[in-house]
Parts: C-alpha cells; structure tokens; sequence
C-alpha cells in the first residue's frame, strides 16, 4: 500500500500544475477522489481515483454572505463555521451554491441582534457588504417582531411612534402584529431601546425577533437553519 500523500500533492502529479493551482482546484470544489468533492488540499489519499471535474478554473473563490436565522444567545461570531452545517442549510435555498469549506472562513457580521434576541444575522466574506451594513446603519431599517406582556397605556401606540427623544427613545414605525405582538421598525437602534420603548408604556418584552433588514427579509428561514445570500439581493 502507497504511504498517504496530500490530495494537493496528487493532484499536481496529475495534471503538472503548481502547488497553488493545485490548492485552488481543490479549494473551489473541482477535485474528486472516489467520485466524492474533497475541497481540503490537506486531505491525505493513497490509492483513490483522483479527477479533476470537467470546467475545472484554478481562480480564488468569490467571497460570499450568508443569512442565519439566529437562536437567542447564540451569537459566536468567533466560532461561525460551526454555526454553518450542511445538516442545518436551508433546503429551499435556490441560490444553487455549492457548499465548501472556503466559504466558512474569514466570516464577520455587522448589525448585531439587539440584546436576547433571535432573528436575522448576515454574515459575510465580502468587504463590500460589511462596508455596506456598516457605514449606512443609520439608513437602514430594522424590524423587529415583539411579543410583549402587560397593559399597553393610553395613546401607547402614538407614544411609541413619537417617541421621546428627551429620554433617549427614537421615533420609530410601530402597529400591532397580533394581540399580543407588536411590530418594530427603526434605523440603528441602540442596545436595549426595543425594551425601553415597550417599558415606557406599561409593556414588558418576552421575546424579540428581527425579520428584517432593508430590503433583505428573512422570510420562512428556520430557527438555526441558513442559507447564502443571492447576488442580486440587496440591502
């Protein structure tokens, strides 16, 4: 039996490429051992059958975002490629994206949940879209579902529209989304401003839910599950 070598190893025995272009096949999901894709030049083999796939580029992978619906408390920037299994991708995710291990490297977010909140994360690859996220916060509306308790005061829901600036709390869109759920519409809000809004007329927050920022929505996304954002969606 052959000792194991790296795929990249084999692959440039292969096809007489460089150790990069080697790397780059591999990493870019063009590279086959047994008939399975390995997108790891590290990956050891022996004697398996090794192809290179037809339409095979030797380019750098495109730099992706992806959405997560995000579970309360489970915000681990630091750790995001274990919140991204193939288990937990979104069956109805029509952007067609081939999964690889490239794509879970390198990934930050912007806009952050407000505090024990579920709801819409981006995370992305691409410095544009952070860019993007981050410099126009303050044009970019959030909207948040509320489930709240308690006795709504007189003229709350005007109160909660206009505001009270005097007191810290942005005029924001507001309606009721059922009896006991109100939706939130505002740009950039500071940590803990839903709850205060809430408490400054009589309610208290049992659960917060961000569905939405800009344009983007995320829609029927399960709990944990995710997906990659399309090219053509924008914020």
């Amino acid at each position: 039996m052959s000792e194991p070598v790296r795929l990249s190893r084999r692959v440039i025995e292969l096809i007489g490429c460089s150790r990069r272009e080697a790397e780059l096949y591999i990493e870019g999901g063009w590279v086959s051992v047994d008939g399975e894709v390995v997108d790891r030049p590290q990956a050891k083999v022996t004697g398996e059958q090794v192809t290179l796939l037809p339409g095979a580029r030797a380019e750098p992978l495109e730099p992706v975002s992806l959405m997560r619906h995000q579970p309360a408390g489970d915000a681990v920037p630091g750790e995001a490629r274990e919140l991204f299994s193939a288990g937990a991708r979104w069956a109805e995710d029509s952007t067609g994206m081939r999964l690889l291990a490239g794509h879970f490297v390198r990934l930050e977010t912007a806009l952050p949940l407000q505090a024990g909140a579920s709801g819409l994360v981006v995370y992305s690859q691409d410095w544009r879209t952070l860019r993007k996220l981050r410099a126009d916060a303050a044009k970019l509306e959030q909207e948040y579902v509320v489930e709240v308790s308690g006795t709504l005061a007189e003229q709350g829901l005007e109160r909660l529209k206009r505001g009270n600036p005097a007191k810290g709390l942005p005029p924001c869109k507001a309606s009721w989304q059922s009896e006991q759920r109100l939706r939130f519409a505002l740009k950039d809000p500071a940590p803990g401003v839903i709850r205060a809004l809430c408490q400054s007329v009589g309610l208290s927050v049992v659960t917060l839910k961000r569905i939405r920022i800009g344009a983007l929505s995320m829609g029927k996304l399960p709990s944990g599950g995710w997906r990659y954002l399309a090219p053509h969606e924008r914020f």
